[in-house]
């Protein structure tokens, strides 16, 4: 665009204004800053290309001016001011660069034999005839000829008093050898419509308006009216009438152009091109162009308008202006089956549309995002759906790169994502993200203008810190979708790049679930980040588990630093317990016990259920563990006390175990008694409950320990050796409570007896007569009877008590056993009296029970026989048989006892 180029009325603007100088420089300095400024926001959508050159139209004939232009496939109508029609053939020539240009030849010219211009040109070639609008007559001319063609009836088909005719493209009449035309009269408020046939015109109808109509033009039976004040809608079939805006004709010339089917442009106040459909609704916003266009026509997505001056050009789609065309002395504008043509008072022109994707890679090339996604769906109807599908996912997918570059991500990624754009073409602007070994080369031709991430942010470190958060953003959400088919080792591998470099969270996250990243290129970016734990779990997930352990122990020994995991001792304990490959565990549970004997030993017990344990077995971790003792300790107390095993040799390992562990802390000095006691209480228990261990191996180890006699007195217990337990507790223990205990236990389960039996025996041991010491010990022993036999009295046989106790023992002492007892035995004497009375009742209510079951009497008599022997019945004592059935009851007894299973019976007596 250049100063020829600038609307007139900006240019005497800026000449009137006070800042022009005389030079003119003010002024040309202010018009090439408004150029610059519209010379971004234009897009070359079309070409304006020379198709009849004037020397070629009218030689040196300076006064002959274009007046109307028709063109027809190949063949080009000139209408001119002196009453000729010239006839070109126009040959379409494309230059080896790609540049269309028009060759033009001249094959005929006519003179039609009237004064004035000729006005209107349009061709019917299924007639192939011209219509012609000249001085006020609409007639018709071969389009081959360019002679007049005579009616049927003879002279000239001619319609006279016309001022402005249109044909009907979308016409009712479905003869195809007939044209419908619509003709405005100049002397009567009609339009009139026609039928106009190879050699004849036919009225077929004539619509009254309100107004003198000044342009007209027809689409099935919709007539859009241009009037002197306003623009309507009117059916000549129906006679419905729709106005639609006001205008002022003597003010500007109107504009009544039909753009697609029932849909029209008009030129409206305000320097507006409205759309109107056949109901009088606009369904498009309006174009905004200057207020002295004469002619518009459309080129989809485009409508193009002439003025004095300029060819503008607006989008359908967004109504903005696209491009601007310096054209003076623009006198015709029409488009021609999608061929946009134009003239000046003396020469023709072809605009020419660029092809669409070109004007959507100018648009890009722009940065005009939005406008060329608008054009690429705008210009769907035109395209081939399969090419438009590919057509349409590039553009979308460039359009998400130049939002990338401008670092609108959520505009990119929406882009990307519609587009289906092959995420590595994202990915292979990060250097060093893809693997090795991917075989991805860049699209062709190329979708940005990006060499690399560097080059986009031109060393802005807080850009490139932004792109790669978001194509971590990205990857995360594309990697589970079809979007990551055919490229998940180069997505995986990328998004583990990213998050070691940037220390994200998601880094585990992602070697936990299912990836396909690329160990050889993932294992120096995790050294190089001090990522030894992520390294370890890559390891595991392409089973290279050996490694994996490797490198995490040098991580807990200190040899590698990586504050992943400050808890990864246990972790690899976890491994360890949960893997099934028992080569493993056998190589580095040894390690891990030398770290930690007691979480070293949850490789053993902590192993899951479903962890095939067929080669593992507790004999062999137990001979594995035997240089551990507090391992091996905690092993087999797991088998005793968790898994429940039934074994001797694992009940005694377990109690010699306790028991060494106990001795151990009794060689200390000094003694740590909070830690002694519980170790012997967890012997004593164990020693107390378990009844599968070797009792006398177990005593054999202590039998000389004075240190340990309740655990031998227990041993002794197990031993059935109640006595010497009993006599270890009371006489050398001196613990009374504990012997108590002792009885309690040992008697647990069995049965009333041997419980008291024990009792007995310790009471006994009470009693004894040679006491470890005279004086206070004898009275001691003596209270501990005493309580003995008030604490638990009903337990003892109070008779045997009494016959045990010294003579001169006081009965005070005794009242509350003596209470008991007595007690206890009327209470037992009470019981039972209770119980047989119940008995005796229960037994009535059976026997009255049986007599009602028998409900009616049975008769016998001499006359009746037994059904076992058959003879007569002698007297009245008879057995039933089931079913009333009398027998003898002698039958019935050598029956009974000659058969293997007895019968049910019933004893009845019966009065004759």
């Amino acid at each position: 665009m250049d100063l020829n180029t600038f609307p007139p009325s900006l240019v005497a603007l800026e000449r009137t204004s006070p800042g022009f100088s005389a030079n003119g420089r003010c002024f040309h300095a202010r018009i090439r800053k408004t150029l610059d400024v519209l010379s971004e926001m234009s897009v070359k959508a079309f070409e304006l290309v020379p198709a009849v050159e004037r020397d070629l139209l009218m030689g040196d004939k300076a006064r002959i001016n274009i007046e109307c232009i028709e063109c027809c496939g190949k063949h080009l109508y000139v209408g001119t001011n002196d009453c000729f029609i010239h006839h070109f053939l126009l040959d379409e020539v494309t230059s080896s660069k790609g540049k269309l240009t028009y060759s033009a030849q001249k094959l005929l010219h006519k003179y039609l034999g009237l004064k004035k211009p000729v006005a209107e040109l349009r061709a019917a070639s299924a007639l192939e005839r011209l219509i012609v609008l000249c001085d006020g007559i609409v007639f018709l001319v071969d389009m081959v000829t360019l002679e007049s063609v005579p009616s049927a009836a003879g002279g000239g088909v001619r319609i006279r008093g016309v001022t402005a005719f249109c044909i009907n493209e979308n016409p009712v009449n479905g003869d195809p050898f007939c044209v419908e035309m619509g003709v405005l009269s100049s002397k009567r408020r009609t339009v009139q419509v026609y039928m106009v046939f190879e050699d004849r015109v036919q009225l077929v109808k004539e619509v009254n308006t309100p107004e003198q109509p000044c342009a007209v033009s027809l689409d099935g039976y919709f007539l859009c009216l241009a009037l002197t004040t306003q623009y309507m809608i009117l059916n000549y079939n129906t006679g419905a009438a729709q106005d639609l805006f006001p205008y002022d004709s003597e003010e500007k010339r109107p504009i009544v152009k039909r753009i697609s089917r029932e849909e029209f442009l008009l030129a409206a106040p305000g320097g507006l091109g409205m759309f109107a459909n056949a109901e009088g609704v606009s369904q498009r916003a309006p174009v905004s162009w200057s207020e002295s266009v004469i002619a518009a026509a459309v080129c989809f997505p485009y409508v193009v308008a002439l003025d004095e001056n300029f060819i503008t050009i607006h989008s359908m789609l967004d109504q903005q202006l696209k491009q601007t065309l310096s054209f003076r002395d623009g006198q015709v504008l029409q488009d021609f089956e999608g061929k946009v043509m134009l003239a000046s008072t003396k020469a023709v022109y072809v605009l020419v549309p660029l092809p669409m994707e070109r004007q959507i890679q100018d648009l890009l090339a722009n940065h005009r995002v939005e406008e060329a996604l608008i054009l690429t769906e705008g210009a769907q109807r035109n395209i081939p759906k399969d090419k438009f599908q590919i057509l349409h996912r590039r553009i979308l997918q460039q359009a998400g790169f130049i939002k990338f570059g401008q670092l609108q991500f959520l505009e990119a990624q929406e882009h990307f994502r519609k587009g289906q754009l092959d995420v590595r073409e994202l990915i292979s602007l990060y250097p060093l993200l893809l693997p090795v070994s991917s075989t991805f080369t860049r699209c062709h031709p190329p979708l940005h203008e990006f060499a690399d991430l560097n080059h986009l942010a031109q060393g802005d470190q807080e850009k490139v810190l932004q792109c790669k958060k978001f194509l971590i953003t990205y990857l995360g959400e594309v990697r589970s979708t079809e979007v990551a088919n055919g490229c998940r080792e180069d997505v995986d591998t990328a998004l583990l790049k990213l998050y070691a470099e940037q220390n994200h969270n998601s880094l585990l996250d992602l070697l936990a679930s299912d990836n396909a990243c690329v160990l050889a290129d993932c294992i120096p970016w995790l050294e190089k980040y001090h990522k030894y734990f992520a390294l370890g779990l890559l390891y595991h997930c392409n089973g290279q588990d050996s490694a994996a352990l490797q490198l995490w122990i040098r991580v807990v020994d200190g040899e590698l630093q990586d504050c992943t995991r400050s808890d990864l001792y246990e972790y690899i304990v976890d491994f360890l317990c949960c893997t099934s490959n028992l080569d493993l565990v056998w190589k580095y549970a040894d390690w891990a016990l030398r770290k930690d004997p007691s979480k070293g030993v949850h490789i053993f017990t902590k192993r899951p259920a479903f962890t095939d344990q067929s080669d593992l077995s507790p004999d062999d971790v137990i001979s594995y563990l035997g240089k551990n003792q507090q391992a091996l300790l905690l092993y087999v107390e797991h088998l005793v006390l968790e898994k429940r095993i039934q074994k001797e040799m694992i009940h005694t390992n377990l109690a010699v175990l306790y028991l060494e562990r106990v001795l151990s802390l009794l060689s200390k000095s000094p003694t740590d008694e909070e830690q002694l006691t519980r170790a012997r209480e967890k012997l004593q228990a164990f020693l107390r409950e378990s009844s599968l261990y070797r009792a006398r191996f177990i005593l054999g180890k202590i039998d000389n320990c004075e240190k340990l006699l309740l655990e031998r007195a227990t041993l002794h217990g197990k031993l059935e050796e109640h006595d010497t337990a009993l006599h270890i507790l009371v006489h050398k223990l001196r613990d009374f409570s504990s012997a108590e205990a002792f009885c309690m236990w040992a008697s647990s389960s069995r049965d009333s007896a041997y419980q008291r039996q024990l009792f007995h025996l310790l009471l006994g041991v009470y009693l004894d007569g040679s006491p470890p010491a005279a004086g206070a010990g004898s009275s001691e022993l003596q209270m501990a009877a005493v309580d003995l036999l008030n604490r638990h009295g009903e337990v003892f046989d109070a008779v045997c008590v009494l016959r045990m106790l010294p003579d001169g023992w006081s009965l005070q002492l005794l009242r509350p056993f003596l209470n008991r007892a007595v007690r206890a035995s009327m209470h037992a004497c009470r019981t039972s009296q209770i119980a047989l009375g119940l008995a005796h009742s229960e037994n009535l209510q059976l026997l009255h029970d049986r007599l009602k079951e028998v409900r009616k009497p049975i008769f016998v008599s001499e006359k009746k026989g037994c059904h076992l022997c058959h003879n007569t019945f002698s007297e009245p004592n008879v057995v039933c048989l089931p079913g009333g059935v009398p027998v003898h009851t002698h039958c019935v007894a050598q029956r009974v006892r000659d058969s293997p299973t007895k019968k049910r019976l019933t004893n009845s007596s019966n009065h004759t």
